[in-house]
């Protein structure tokens, strides 16, 4: 930037390019991909990036440029470039294999991710059954689910990460799995409309949590058990609320510290229909 001429984004101004500068490395494999976010692009100055990144860090795999052009905090978003290599990593998560994009949703800490997914399994599924899966991501908690439950359907917004969701299910030869493009409201009406009635809901949202819509629908599935993992206790206190409203109580919950040396928790909980 500094070689360049190229300022940082300003949020309150709109000017400036550089927002941000996102990096994916895979724990079982040795690669590596950076992505810059630009409010507009680097146009001539693209290969000197390219240039840049691969001398300095040599064991870069993929570089990729997002220009997010959207105000407001989400980092990715708007249109990917791959600039050279793989946009992709690939990497083991509970025993299965996972190719992720850079749009899409994979923990940042693998090691507590699985201790997480675990407990979210138990909670969801002790005796099989049918399991729905919203804010699905790549798949990750879908298909650790899939080896416990009779059948699982996953739901998600990003294309990217259907695709590549369905692309990890067949990559494991997991064959009790479906996934589905849309959000959660949308997805979980589409199952209900098709008659399809899951003894268990597993919900992973963004910190903003559930809207008030998508806890309406998921109450009118009636599940037995609805799965709850959240990474902002606030909104998950004010969601279980209107859970408990819609007769869904409280039975168990585990933190785990997923972001060490901060503030943040990770939280899965146990909700179940009061007869």
């Amino acid at each position: 930037m500094d070689d360049n001429h190229i300022e940082p984004y300003d949020e309150k101004t709109g000017k400036g390019s550089i927002r941000h500068i996102f990096t994916r490395c895979s724990l079982h494999f040795e690669q590596s991909v950076a992505v810059i976010v630009t409010a507009r692009g680097l146009h001539e100055h693209t290969q000197a990036l390219v240039d840049c990144l691969r001398e300095a860090c040599p064991k870069l795999t993929g570089i990729v440029l997002c220009v997010n052009k959207d105000p407001g905090n989400v980092v990715l978003a708007g249109e990917f470039h791959t600039l050279w290599g793989d946009a992709c990593i690939e990497d083991t998560l509970c025993g299965l294999h996972f190719r992720v994009s850079p749009a899409s949703f994979y923990q940042v800490n693998p090691r507590q991710a699985e201790k997480l997914y675990d407990r979210a399994v138990d909670y969801a599924c002790p005796d099989g059954g049918t399991a729905l899966d919203l804010y699905c991501g790549t798949g990750t908690i879908s298909l650790c689910l899939a080896k416990r439950a009779k059948q699982v359907f996953g739901a998600e917004i990003v294309p990217d990460a259907v695709e590549n969701a369905r692309a990890n299910a067949e990559r494991n030869g997991i064959q009790n799995a479906e996934f589905l493009l849309g959000d959660a409201f949308e997805a979980a009406k589409k199952l209900a409309d098709r008659g399809i009635k899951p003894d268990a809901v597993v919900v992973d949202p963004p910190r903003k949590g559930l809207s008030p819509d998508v806890i309406e629908q998921i109450a009118a599935m009636s599940p037995a058990r609805v799965v709850y993992v959240s990474c902002d206790p606030g909104t998950l206190a004010r969601d279980l609320a209107l859970f408990a409203d819609k007769g869904y109580k409280l039975q168990k919950a585990t933190a785990v510290d997923m972001f060490p040396r901060c503030a943040h928790v990770e939280m899965v909980t146990l909700l179940l229909r009061e007869a």
